[in-house]
């Protein structure tokens, strides 16, 4: 059956089964992702937060989707999650307006 959408809510469900083509690594991946998300110097709220903001720079709408329910569920309001995003937008419009001080440099280059 061929795909008329890429992104199915429903496949968020499926995410555990990642490990059905390579158990080990599969495996290693939710023990490495399970620790990252554990309170440590940062708050299970602060880290959803930051995921919540990386999964909008990344544009994994599977990723917004888990981390507006995390956020909500770890104690995150809609000012806090909007914010985090727009952190995160600010820095990736930044990183590419940073670069335009290479292509300055190159003109200059070539007009002088």
């Amino acid at each position: 059956m061929p795909v008329t959408n890429y992104f199915d809510p429903e496949n968020l469900k499926k995410f555990g089964k990642i490990t059905e083509f390579q158990k080990e690594m599969g495996e290693k991946f939710f023990d490495y992702y399970g620790t990252v998300f554990k309170e440590g110097a940062l708050t299970e709220r602060e880290k959803a937060l930051i995921a919540l903001a990386v999964a909008h720079t990344v544009q994994c709408p599977y990723c917004v989707d888990a981390y507006s329910r995390g956020c909500m569920e770890k104690g995150a309001d809609e000012e806090q999650m909007m914010e985090a995003v727009h952190v995160a937008a600010a820095i990736r419009s930044g990183a590419s307006l940073v670069n335009s001080v290479q292509m300055m440099n190159h003109v200059k280059d070539m007009t002088m």
